[in-house]
């Protein structure tokens, strides 16, 4: 009888690059922006122009920058 093992998030691979991160400022204005960009914003953390924000290195965060590549600047950190 087999024994079915569940990985818990210690044991899952890391993905992305370890130890990376990213700076990540809003530099664009939000007003007249369609929602989802204005959420995607929300969701990484931004509130108002010339905020930042540092991000783990993540496909996950690559992808919300990246659907909101023409508001924000990132700048890549070495391991924290």
């Amino acid at each position: 009888m087999a024994v079915k093992e569940n990985k818990t998030s210690s044991q899952k691979k890391e993905t992305g690059t370890p130890g990376k991160r990213l700076r990540i400022k809003l530099v664009r204005s939000l007003v007249g922006r369609p929602r989802k960009q204005r959420e995607v914003v929300r969701g990484l953390g931004l509130r108002r122009v010339n905020s930042e924000v540092t991000k783990k290195d993540c496909p996950e965060v690559r992808g919300m920058v990246t659907k909101v590549s023409h508001l924000v600047n990132v700048e890549e950190l070495g391991k924290k």
